[in-house]
């Protein structure tokens, strides 16, 4: 059958698709060749015509991971502490959606981890959350409502906070059910606004 125009992008799409559903089931770890070929019910010949290695197939994930987490919906909130802990509401497991798609962004730590250039895109990317997280915290300071000081550094502690709490929530479900997330997370903003009575 003769392909049409567009329909190179249109079969991309639909092998996006399914290296989504097999990343969603499986992590990073199942993540193969075969597994996407089987999920898209075609051949791996076909899938080499996309990528022609196992890490373009890695590197395309992760870059369908960040672009679907770009554009989901987000929580609206006013400026200051209440923008920070909307965006730190988007982070956490808190519902079925945010526990797959953390499942998901923690099992790509592996290969980001075995793979230098995988990895410092990760870390482009976590970078770029800290930044967006740190021009919050500026806000939140213009507004009096946190104390002075580097923002960059409450940021790091912010996201370090955040990623640590998924960490524990995704291993122990039970432990970490959503109100408890939500409690430890307005405790902790607590912690930073006492910080501004104490100075």
């Amino acid at each position: 059958m003769p392909r049409i125009k567009g329909d190179h992008e249109a079969r991309r799409r639909e092998v996006s698709e399914a290296v989504w559903r097999v990343l969603a089931a499986r992590g990073f770890g199942g993540l193969s060749m075969r597994t996407v070929a089987a999920e898209l019910g075609a051949s791996t010949g076909l899938l080499t015509h996309y990528f022609p290695a196992k890490r373009d197939l890695v590197a395309h994930a992760l870059d369908l991971l960040a672009e679907r987490a770009a554009t989901r919906e987000r929580r609206v909130a006013p400026p200051g502490l209440a923008r920070l802990r909307a965006v730190l509401l988007d982070i956490i497991p808190i519902d079925d959606a945010a526990v797959a798609s953390n499942r998901i962004w923690v099992s790509s730590w592996d290969p980001a981890l075995a793979d230098p250039v995988l990895g410092a895109d990760h870390a482009a990317r976590y970078a770029a959350s800290r930044d967006k997280v740190s021009g919050i915290i500026t806000e939140a300071q213009e507004l009096g409502e946190l104390p002075p000081g580097d923002p960059a550094q409450t940021a790091a502690a912010v996201m370090s906070f955040a990623l640590g709490l998924v960490v524990q929530a995704l291993l122990d479900p039970p432990a970490f059910p959503a109100e408890r997330q939500v409690a430890l997370l307005d405790a902790y903003l607590a912690q930073l606004i006492s910080a501004r009575t104490a100075s």
